[in-house]
């Protein structure tokens, strides 16, 4: 069994997202649409989408985690977000991948989810 390579030293634990993508805004619109089926907010609020990295030929992949690895929707909130993106018009193709690596915490909340949920 091989063990995955320890990061860089200064490298981030989340990749960049592709942010200066014209498609960029309507991804994010779309990932606010999918909710947690317990909490009653969006996973993109809940800190929950890692990585959004659009292609120059406008392919979306997400990395994406989940509040506790023994969430019970852990093999379809993949695939409800992937049902989201696609539509958006341009994107030829939607792949959603989980990570557990850095594991989803509380901190990685928006302010919007705190308030939402009371704790500010």
């Amino acid at each position: 069994m091989s063990q995955a390579p320890e990061p860089l030293e200064g490298a981030p634990l989340i990749a960049p997202s592709t942010t200066d993508h014209p498609l960029y805004d309507q991804v994010v619109e779309a990932c606010r649409t999918v909710y947690d089926p317990e909490i009653p907010v969006n996973i993109y609020e809940l800190g929950l989408v890692y990585t959004i990295d659009i292609s120059s030929e406008n392919d979306v992949k997400i990395i994406m985690s989940l509040t506790a690895p023994g969430c019970p929707v852990a093999g379809e909130m993949p695939g409800w977000l992937a049902e989201a993106i696609e539509p958006i018009p341009g994107v030829p193709h939607v792949d959603v991948d989980l990570t557990w690596e850095p594991p989803w915490g509380m901190e990685m909340m928006s302010d919007e989810a705190r308030l939402e949920l009371g704790f500010m």
